[in-house]
């Protein structure tokens, strides 16, 4: 075999003849062009066999999906269709059942009424020894009037049976009592607005018994019959008496029906006979005739016009308009001759007029329409009427319903017969139904295009799913195409290039590397989008590579992103007066929101840390509009901040609104991945980072600051009328100068309501001071500003408002259910307890009433075993409203001073609501009982607060309190108001004259009369009246710190309780009132100067707004220097000797946990940054007023 094509290609001679022989290149070429044919041809044969599978899979699945389609678009509309008729079936039967309720309630009030009314008549008779016929019921009108009411019949009469042998002593009698007709007038005139005298002719009735005679004219009724039947009373009275004295039986409708009633009466005795049974004593009925015309009878006691106006109440016709031709029956009621005896003799009968028109009314709601009633009765005759809500629209004679509806048919018995049975056996009177039927308007109500819609979409799903993957099968084909030839050429070159031992190992090795680096880059978007990275990946990596630490790490580097800071402002400040539940409570609702606008802008949220939150645009998916949708996100967090601060503040409280957000973003390539170990977590890493950090610390609150880069990258969007340059640079550590920019909030923001947003000292302002200020996140001119303020007070007054209500609706709800749970009687009969505030005399005042010890109640351990959760009462809409409204009149109270406002009030009370919910228990209290652990731990917990945490009322008095103590507070102090000699101190002797004066105001307020539920909710006693009037007093008046006489009172109480050598002199429970007392005093105390004990900014604020107010009495005139002379060494002194010890004796009270070493703390803290920074805050403060004359030796 010939070698030299074998070669060492490195050999000269051999590279030389090959390059001298061309052939064996071109042959070279041949083979290599027919390899990579080959191998194209073995990778197509075998894609060819895969396509063979793949076109019938396709055609299968677009077979289903159109199948599908088609048979699941049919069903949709049948089922809804369906739906459809089932709801209008059920609801047809549901307004027939309501049909049927009303018109059996109403027929057997109509039987009821009738034969009440013959009852009467007989009990009458029994009562005054009268004998049938000739027996007239005094004031007939009266009872037939309520007779006519509860049957709804348009009018009714009695006629009695006379004997042939009675017919003259009738007569006779008939003429001599007819006064029943002029007093039924008389009565008739002043019941009925209608009836005029006018209407009623005069004249005695008929001497003689008329009748119809056989030719149908009107004549005298012979004497020799065996019966007559009179008309003898009749309601309404009728307008002549020739209708009197009408012998019933010759009128042809009313004698079949009486006849009716004798053929039931001799049944029963028959019955009775023959079963040797008892008597069926309910067993004989009222009957009706058949429908006849009743033109004469309506004309005897209405006329036209009240006939009319009595059926169009009911009944709208669409007949020839005549009231004759709508259908009325005749109703005819035996009278026996016995009370409560049927067996006896039947003496006459009621007849009334019965209009259907009137039971057709008020059997459906207002906007049903389209059923139809059908009346029948088994003489024969038929009426129909629709039903269209309230009323019902006459039709006319025979059954004029739809028949396609026929199969919905039911019907409804119109009759009240005790025995139906003997009723439906018995002839010559008329049984009454309606038929009722549904009627296409009525399904049509029914009826949507919901089938049509439905279906539609269903069918256009899947037309558009089968299109989809029609659409995807052609894009996959075509790059399973360009696969096939890419594979064959690369398969082609690496099978000319190794065996085919070495080229499975190059693949094996690539497609390792290839599952690291996947495996790497698919652990980093688990975790981005999923959480944290299963353990399991992280055990079989260390598996795999023998150590944890030599796996390669999950990073990667992310070109381009936008990052947001976004932190904030004021929140330190605000969480110092907050309990630990409510400041998470806001980081919780904040953050939670901010979230869901990630999730809709496509945003990643990073972490938060405290009060900042840091969210990033751009990974793990990249994208090239990172920055526009972090602008736009950041614009929505911060929208939406400013809604959620206000909602919050109701139940936060005040000062809520004034927190805002201060945002930072920053635009370029961030390093992101996963650092393995305990708590792994997702972090960025970088220079955009800090930069971004940067951009947050040195922004304003309220607004959102971008850097150069992120402005270059809106810009390039085509938004550059986002933002605007920011007036100043800011120099940012690390970084030197830099130019930033203002994002523009957008509409979204103003349609917010605003508030005060002066900057705390945590901001970064401008230091050029322009005209504009910001209001809510919001940059307006000064003119604007001004144009806001009455709003913006408006809006937070009523917030505050809102916020102190929920605070006292909370506690009144505690009082309740222990009120509730307590054993004690509600109202105290025995025991009369005299409230001061009541019946002061002219000679004492407030301050009077104050006592050492104020009397907290005793434990009850049964009643706090009973007690309900208090969060489960429902307080009545009376009482919430009356208590909004008190705390909004006393808002009014308040006048608009710097300090002493309604806002300082709330502050007040806000802290009072804290310290009285850290009031717990010692660490060491352990209860044993737990089968009565809730009442053991109530128990010590009253022993160890002094009966504070168990009484509601003392803490709601304490509340209150803290809402009134500055009540009409005029801006200066009592000393002033003692030198100006003015009413109120006169009239409170110079003593604690603005405490004594808000106590009195507010309590007139609250004994006002539009305020009656509210103080029965607050105390529901005499007593408990005079222990809340006497908490209020003793706490208010604890607010006047600068009485001498009362300081050394309150030392030397202090003193007595706390002291290490208790006096054993005073029993237990005296020695722990005279503790609560000096607790609740200290608290409310504590609370008026909360701000010297809370957080630098709050301090600031509430020190600034008390200089302004001192400032502007040193102004008008009301006070002798200005505070600027004394303010530096005034507030040190302060501190020195009110303010620092107060907080020592709350800690040393032992009651208030926590709470008091945090206002200790912040007490000393202020102390020392009052010394600090006092003198140039004083100076601030006056350049604001715009006075800066002071230098620092004036000051000191």
């Amino acid at each position: 075999m010939d070698t030299s094509s074998f070669s060492d290609p490195l050999d000269d001679d051999s590279i030389s003849v090959d390059y001298s022989s061309t052939g064996t290149n071109t042959e070279s070429d041949r083979h290599a062009k027919s390899d990579e044919r080959d191998e194209t041809k073995e990778v197509q044969r075998l894609a060819s066999s895969e396509t063979a599978h793949i076109r019938f899979w396709r055609l299968v699945v677009v077979a289903l999906l159109l199948i599908s389609g088609t048979v699941l678009s049919t069903f949709t509309y049948i089922f809804l269709k369906g739906q459809e008729k089932d709801d209008y079936g059920d609801a047809y039967y549901l307004f027939v059942n309501s049909v049927r309720d009303i018109t059996q309630f109403r027929v057997v009030n109509m039987f009821d009424a009738i034969q009440g009314l013959g009852e009467t008549l007989t009990a009458h008779a029994v009562n005054r020894n009268l004998t049938f016929p000739f027996v007239t019921l005094p004031m007939f009108e009266v009872a037939g009037q309520h007779a006519r009411t509860q049957s709804r019949n348009e009018l009714l009469s009695f006629a009695p049976f006379v004997g042939g042998d009675e017919k003259e002593a009738w007569e006779r009698y008939a003429l001599e009592n007819q006064g029943w007709i002029e007093q039924g007038r008389e009565i008739r005139l002043e019941s009925d607005q209608n009836a005029q005298v006018t209407s009623f002719v005069e004249g005695s009735i008929p001497t003689n018994i008329v009748e119809f005679t056989a030719s149908g004219d009107v004549g005298l009724a012979p004497p020799g019959r065996d019966s007559y039947s009179p008309v003898w009373q009749m309601s309404p009275v009728p307008f002549s008496t020739v209708s009197l004295n009408f012998n019933l039986q010759t009128f042809a409708p009313a004698k079949l029906v009486m006849d009716a009633v004798e053929i039931l009466k001799a049944f029963v005795d028959f019955f009775v006979i023959v079963s040797h049974l008892p008597t069926r004593t309910r067993a004989i009925d009222s009957v009706l005739s058949v429908v006849a015309n009743n033109s004469q009878n309506s004309r005897l006691v209405l006329t036209e016009k009240d006939h009319t106006a009595f059926h169009e109440q009911f009944v709208t016709s669409k007949g020839d308009g005549s009231l004759q031709v709508q259908p009325h029956a005749s109703m005819f009621t035996p009278v026996y001759e016995e009370l409560g005896n049927r067996d006896s003799k039947i003496v006459g009968v009621i007849s009334s007029v019965i209009a259907f028109d009137a039971f057709m009314a008020d059997l459906l709601p207002d906007k049903v329409r389209g059923i139809y009633s059908v009346m029948k009765n088994t003489c024969g005759q038929q009426f129909s009427y629709e039903l269209t809500g309230n009323r019902a629209i006459y039709l006319g004679n025979g059954d004029q319903h739809e028949t396609a509806f026929n199969k919905y048919e039911v019907v409804i018995p119109f009759d009240a017969y005790r025995d139906p049975d003997l009723a439906a056996i018995t002839e010559k009177h008329c049984r009454y139904s309606l038929h009722m039927y549904p009627s296409q308007q009525f399904a049509q109500g029914y009826e949507s295009n919901l089938p049509i819609v439905f279906t539609s979409l269903v069918a256009a799903t899947f037309f558009l799913m089968a299109l989809t993957f029609l659409v995807y099968d052609r894009f996959v084909y075509r790059r399973n195409i360009k696969v096939v030839d890419a594979a064959a050429r690369s398969n082609a070159i690496v099978s000319s290039l190794f065996p085919s031992n070495v080229r499975e190992r190059l693949f094996e090795d690539a497609k390792a590397r290839s599952d690291v680096n996947q495996a790497a880059h698919s652990r980093l978007k688990t975790f981005l989008h999923g959480g944290d990275i299963p353990e399991t990946a992280i055990s079989d990596a260390n598996e795999i590579n023998g150590n944890f630490f030599k796996s390669k790490p999950i990073a990667e580097l992310f070109p381009q992103t936008t990052i947001m800071f976004g932190d904030i402002s004021g929140f330190t400040a605000w969480s110092s007066s907050r309990e630990p539940t409510q400041v998470f409570q806001l980081l919780e609702t904040l953050y939670h929101s901010f979230d869901e606008i990630a999730k809709k802008r496509r945003v990643f949220k990073v972490e938060t840390v405290g009060d900042c939150y840091v969210a990033v645009a751009g990974l793990p998916d990249p994208r090239k509009d990172h920055a526009v949708v972090m602008a736009r996100f950041a614009k929505d967090c911060m929208h939406r901040m400013h809604s959620m601060t206000r909602k919050l503040e109701v139940s936060l409280g005040p000062d809520t609104t004034d927190l805002s957000l201060r945002i930072g973003l920053h635009s370029g390539p961030v390093t992101a991945g996963v650092l393995r170990g305990e708590r792994s977590r997702f972090q960025l890493f970088g220079d955009t980072m800090n930069t971004a950090a940067r951009m947050e610390s040195n922004g304003i609150r309220g607004r959102i600051q971008i850097s150069q880069e992120t402005a270059d990258l809106i810009v390039a969007a085509g938004k550059a009328h986002w933002f605007v340059a920011r007036e100043d640079t800011i120099v940012a550590k690390g970084k030197g100068e830099l130019k930033t920019f203002w994002l523009a909030l957008g509409d979204g923001g103003k349609t917010k309501s605003t508030t005060d947003t002066t900057h705390s000292s945590d901001d970064v302002s401008s230091p050029n001071h322009n005209s504009s200020m910001i209001l809510d996140g919001l940059m307006v001119t000064s003119a604007e500003s001004d144009q806001q303020v009455n709003t913006l007070m408006s809006n937070k007054t009523s917030r505050l408002i809102d916020w102190n209500v929920d605070v006292l609706s909370r506690l009144i709800k505690q009082i309740i259910a222990q009120r509730k749970a307590s054993s004690s009687p509600t109202k105290d009969s025995t025991k009369k307890h005299f409230c001061p505030g009541d019946n002061r005399g002219a000679a004492t005042t407030v301050l009077d009433e104050v006592t050492e010890i104020l009397a907290l109640p005793e434990f009850d351990a049964e009643a706090a075993r009973r007690q309900q959760d208090p969060q489960n009462i429902e307080l009545n809409a009376n009482i919430t409203t009356q208590l909004q409204q008190y705390v909004s009149n006393v808002s009014a109270m308040y006048q608009n001073n710097p300090f002493h406002n309604f806002e300082h009030a709330s502050h007040v009370t806000m802290s009072v609501v804290k310290l009285l919910s850290r009031i717990v228990a010692p660490v060491d209290v352990v209860v044993s009982d737990g089968k009565n652990q809730k009442r053991s731990i109530a128990s010590k917990l009253h022993d160890h607060t002094y009966g504070i945490t168990s009484d509601p009322l003392t803490q709601f008095a304490c509340v209150f309190s803290a809402l009134i103590h500055d009540v009409d507070h005029s801006g200066v102090p009592n000393v002033q108001l003692v030198k100006e000699h003015s009413k109120i101190a006169k009239f409170y002797q110079g003593r604690s004259v603005a405490e004594q004066n808000s106590v009195d105001l507010a309590w007139e307020l609250l004994l006002d009369e539009s305020f009656d539920d509210l103080r029965a909710a607050i105390f529901a006693t005499d007593g408990e009246k005079a222990r809340f009037r006497q908490l209020v007093v003793n706490s208010v008046m604890a607010t006047d710190i600068m009485d001498p006489d009362f300081k050394a009172i309150r030392n030397a109480r202090w003193e007595k309780a706390f002291t290490k050598c208790p006096n054993l002199e005073e029993d237990a429970k005296q020695a722990t009132n005279r503790k609560a007392t000096i607790v609740i005093e200290h608290m409310i105390q504590a609370s008026d100067v909360a701000h010297t004990m809370q957080h630098w900014h709050i301090y600031r604020k509430w020190n600034e707004r008390l200089f302004m107010e001192m400032y502007q009495a040193f102004k008008s005139g009301r006070a002798e220097k200005s505070p600027e002379t004394f303010w530096y060494k005034g507030e040190l002194g302060f501190f020195d000797f009110y303010i620092i010890p107060l907080a020592m004796k709350l800690k040393d009270c032992g009651v208030f946990g926590v709470s008091s070493d945090e206002y200790l703390n912040y007490a000393t803290r202020n102390r020392k940054e009052w010394e600090d920074r006092g003198q140039e805050v004083v100076r601030e403060m006056m350049e604001k007023i715009g006075f800066g004359s002071m230098d620092s030796e004036t000051m000191k």
